[in-house]
């Protein structure tokens, strides 16, 4: 152990873990091992981290792992990743709910049922959790996060504390002007009294639409490519006839094909081989460059 690392250890004990297999925490199950590994307990631990390592090493905060592919060779700096004590949902007033951003997406609209808050049902179908999409402004059936959003806790990466109000964001489709360079602690969210059983029938219509549409129970990172305008991915893909190609273990799911999966034994270099050959054909026959939404972070081997 070298200096450093025997400092960190010293200092945050069972929180910090060196050469962390990643695999684990992506729902590919795909991954080589973290560097340094970081757990935080509490927000003051991780501003004591960060002003520790002093912007030293690249870093990562890493949420559910959803949409996340991790290269083989693992990544070579520090991956943050939010302990349950940054899980929380607290009612400030009647119309304002702040939420940790390691809540998941889905415990989130249990909650919003359970105390007849409408506008939350798209996050019942949304496999992450609230600081990733936040980062992502993700969204499905005709809502985005960022319509609910008031306002943002945050460290940067020198761990200083900043609150960002959502006036102050620019977001776009899967995307915002936020920095990367931010740590998402909590937010704060609109929230507006609903009746419950129409908030109830909502998610449901919703949840089985998902899952009549998108693949279930199988080691995918949801949607690869983000949707070009006027245009579908997965319609691209399959008029390309590139539905059913596949390298080693990885393949492109009968379901939905805009969803890669692994179908177990794959590496991450055979998913990024699939991604680099739909996005080829894609162009060649509609001229039409495909956006990743997936977020590859790591090295190769």
């Amino acid at each position: 152990m070298n200096l450093e690392h025997e400092k960190l250890k010293n200092k945050f004990g069972k929180s910090i873990i060196f050469q962390e297999n990643l695999s684990k925490f992506s729902w590919f199950n795909l991954g080589g091992p973290a560097k340094i590994f970081f757990k935080p307990e509490s927000t003051e631990q991780l501003k004591e981290f960060l002003k520790l390592i002093n912007n030293s090493h690249k870093i990562v905060c890493l949420g559910a792992g959803s949409n996340t592919l991790i290269r083989d060779g693992g990544f070579n700096g520090v991956i943050i990743k939010l302990s349950p004590k940054f899980s929380f949902i607290k009612q400030l007033e009647e119309n304002v709910l702040e939420v940790g951003a390691g809540t998941l997406d889905k415990t989130l609209s249990r909650y919003a049922i359970e105390n007849s808050i409408s506008n939350f049902e798209f996050l019942s179908c949304i496999p992450g959790s609230l600081g990733g999409t936040i980062r992502m402004n993700s969204g499905c059936y005709g809502n985005e996060i960022s319509n609910i959003l008031i306002s943002i806790n945050a460290l940067d990466f020198r761990g200083n504390l900043i609150e960002i109000k959502r006036d102050d964001i620019q977001f776009n489709y899967r995307g915002s002007s936020l920095p990367e360079d931010l740590i998402f602690l909590s937010a704060k969210l609109q929230a507006k009294k609903g009746e419950k059983n129409s908030i109830k029938e909502k998610v449901e219509k919703y949840s089985k639409e998902k899952k009549e549409s998108q693949p279930s129970q199988i080691k995918t990172c949801g949607s690869t490519f983000k949707n070009p305008k006027d245009k579908k991915a997965w319609e691209l893909i399959k008029d390309s006839n590139c539905d059913l190609a596949s390298f080693g273990k990885a393949s492109i799911s009968k379901k939905h094909c805009n969803f890669f999966v692994n179908e177990g034994g794959a590496s991450s270099e055979d998913i990024e081989r699939l991604i680099k050959f739909v996005r080829e054909k894609v162009f060649e026959k509609h001229k039409v460059k495909l956006d990743l939404e997936l977020k590859i972070i790591g090295e190769k081997l």
